[in-house]
């Protein structure tokens, strides 16, 4: 019941977050002539819409937008051009990430590169002065973001088929084509000065959801031989539960547990359905505040199981020195 995409709903949700977003751009482009400081806050809010249509987005890649499989990948198209986005090639990965998300033995895909207490301990220093950098908060939400949507996502993946890397191109082209058409309207100057801050907000609160889903107090991680589907999806995936007002700008994408469990529930029924359902309301939620401690995880700790800060690298150290002192 809960995977039946409503045409009226999915609709509706096209016309309530694409044309606020475009009007938001259009008026950002006025006050260019006003005040800059008019136009990052107007920035805010298109930012905010932008995020609600990669959910869009999302549930097309999944699918679970609307019945029709044309319609799905028709809007996820326009929409990963919205979202500087390749839609096959995105959905291709995200699919992996699906299948393995909570397997220690299957990262690399689709996720947040992250090392196990033992791993960081073996690896050469070159990648452990890598790995700090990475997951340093400036760096992973801040830089990260930025790279994916201007650099990363415009070059075809070597492992994804010929479909996929056609997508990437003929994203490439209707950005290009779109730069070309507002270079000759507005101003080249104008369009990265209002397109720049936007993408740059949107990266930012977008892996910061994906990050607090995946890596949060209490999450399941398990080597392949003892992983499994639902248990990952239950316990890797977080409960985010936000204000109304943020909840409806993620499209729901909070209850996360939710669609792992069932990724063809479009966004709009993923509430109700975890309402509805006993099972659900065994998963305990990580509100805004308590989210924040996600800043402070940097590795996975295979013998507690939690993820854990660089401090239990050096009670680590302490533990190998007192009994070689002894």
């Amino acid at each position: 019941m809960h995977q039946e995409p409503m045409l009226r709903k999915s609709i509706w949700q096209v016309i309530n977050s694409l044309l606020p977003y475009l009007a938001l751009c259009g008026l950002m482009i006025w006050t260019l002539r006003i005040s800059y400081w008019l136009t990052l806050v107007l920035a805010v809010a298109a930012a905010g819409f932008m995020v609600r249509i990669f959910i869009i987005f999302h549930d097309c890649g999944h699918g679970s937008f609307f019945k029709s499989q044309r319609a799905n990948h028709v809007l996820g198209f326009v929409t990963g051009v919205l979202t500087y986005t390749p839609y096959h090639q995105w959905r291709h990965k995200h699919a992996l990430h699906h299948a393995t998300s909570g397997d220690l033995d299957g990262r690399g895909i689709g996720d947040i590169w992250t090392l196990t207490v033992q791993e960081y301990v073996e690896a050469p220093r070159l990648k452990r002065i890598a790995y700090r950098l990475f997951r340093n908060p400036f760096v992973l939400f801040v830089v990260v973001p930025l790279y994916l949507f201007l650099i990363h996502q415009r070059i075809p993946s070597r492992t994804v088929g010929t479909r996929e890397r056609l997508g990437v191109h003929l994203t490439n082209g209707a950005l290009l084509a779109i730069a070309v058409l507002m270079s000759l309207t507005v101003g080249i100057k104008a369009y990265v000065l209002i397109q720049l801050p936007v993408m740059a907000i949107t990266g930012t609160v977008g892996l910061w959801l994906f990050y607090v889903q995946h890596q949060f107090e209490g999450v399941y991680w398990q080597r392949r031989r003892e992983w499994g589907f639902a248990e990952a999806a239950l316990k890797g995936s977080s409960f985010y539960k936000l204000p109304k007002v943020l909840q409806w700008f993620s499209g729901n994408i909070g209850f996360h547990h939710v669609h792992h469990l069932g990724p063809r529930i479009p966004n709009y029924n993923l509430e109700r359905c975890h309402r509805a359902d006993p099972l659900f309301q065994t998963v305990k939620p990580i509100t805004l505040l308590s989210s924040f401690r996600a800043f402070t995880y940097r590795l996975w700790d295979e013998q507690r199981g939690k993820l854990t800060g660089y401090r239990r690298l050096r009670e680590l150290r302490r533990q190998q020195v007192g009994p070689s002192r002894s």
